[in-house]
């Protein structure tokens, strides 16, 4: 198995040129889903021990509604990693990034080059798993005067996987800074403007820059680690025709019996990942309660990274879900991760397009 590895107004614009133009690394934005044409849907525990605890509330955010108009997608590996190192350069105060794994010069050469024309940068990396991965961006990002952090003892392991661009603005993202991934993995990365959840994602990161205990709020639209099982389950659970499922793991019960349920209730539940022996059992509990479950070889050309829900697609009642949380008990209960749950629908199907496809091009998972 691979090491696991929204302001309109900046993001969006480059993540427009990057549709238009293919800047960058990134390629052409996919073209729009069928189920595009749906209407938008209707409105839609403190980790013990250390320092004082505090609680991510910010109270001076002002809200803006979600919508598509807030809300842009990017699909790796087609579009790549474009509007991540433009948002670094475009940076203008500030940028803070949360990331389980970085091995990517040209982000840490970015990061520096940020600092060094003034923008205050501060860097959290994972010590508790993926250390060995982080010592040479870390020793360089200090090496240069970058405030780089080991991530807090407050939670097991930092699998979040966010960069915040001038405390406006938000780069929620699945994937990990690694390059040798870029080419081969299934990732998606959103851009949020949501001005309560950036104001609710920074407040997070600087406890956790400071290895200081705090209870995260959800904002609007957020799904927090420790503690999100109980949000994707209910996701889950909210499903009334089909749920599209992509995820690297598949062990945390919750989910499994989630999922069971919704394909025994006459849900059309498909799951697409990449395949490995460690999900046998779980893949053949679900097969036996009814879920298409579809994947792909450990060797091919795409693999199955993405941590993403799509409840009932092409429906008014669309709810989704992307970010950072495996299906594993560590990734729900003990990490720090960050998702968000939305019901834009325009994102939302195209998010449904792209899974649609990676089960065309999957095979069906069987026991034999």
């Amino acid at each position: 198995m691979r090491v696991d590895r929204r302001r309109g107004g900046t993001i969006l614009t480059w993540l427009t040129l990057l549709a238009v133009s293919g800047c960058g690394s990134a390629a052409p934005a996919l073209s729009p889903s069928p189920r595009s044409a749906a209407a938008p849907a209707a409105g839609s525990p403190t980790p013990a021990g250390g320092p004082a605890s505090v609680t991510a509330v910010p109270s001076t955010a002002t809200a803006t509604a979600t919508g598509g108009s807030d809300d842009s997608l990017v699909v790796e590996p087609k579009q790549g990693m474009g509007t991540v190192y433009q948002a670094i350069t475009g940076a203008r105060h500030s940028l803070d990034l949360v990331i389980y794994e970085l091995e990517d010069t040209t982000a840490v050469n970015d990061l520096i080059q940020a600092k060094d024309r003034g923008v205050s940068v501060r860097v959290i990396l994972d010590q508790a798993y993926a250390k060995s991965q982080n010592e040479s961006a870390y020793a360089t990002l200090a090496a240069h005067g970058v405030d780089v952090h080991w991530s807090s003892p407050q939670v097991d392991i930092t699998h979040q996987k966010t960069l915040i661009v001038d405390s406006d603005e938000a780069l929620v993202m699945t994937g990990n800074m690694t390059s040798q991934y870029y080419a081969s993995t299934r990732d998606f990365i959103l851009a949020d403007s949501d001005a309560r959840d950036v104001a609710t994602i920074e407040a997070v990161f600087d406890a956790d820059f400071s290895n200081t205990a705090v209870q995260p709020s959800p904002g609007h639209d957020l799904v927090w680690s420790p503690g999100s099982a109980a949000a994707l389950v209910g996701l889950i659970q909210g499903a009334k025709k089909e749920l599209l499922v992509e995820n690297e793991e598949m062990s945390d019960q919750e989910i499994v019996v989630a999922l069971e349920a919704a394909a025994q209730r006459g849900v059309d539940v498909q799951v697409c990942m990449t395949d490995s022996s460690s999900w046998s059992s779980e893949f053949s509990d679900l097969t036996h309660d009814g879920v298409r479950v579809y994947t792909y070889s450990p060797d091919a050309a795409l693999y199955i990274h993405a941590k993403a829900i799509v409840a009932d697609p092409g429906t008014d009642s669309i709810r989704w879900f992307l970010g950072s949380e495996n299906f594993s008990s560590t990734s729900l209960d003990l990490n720090r991760e960050l998702g968000v749950e939305l019901n834009d629908a325009s994102t939302g199907n195209r998010l449904a397009s792209v899974i649609d496809g990676d089960i065309a091009g999957a095979i069906p998972w069987s026991a034999s």
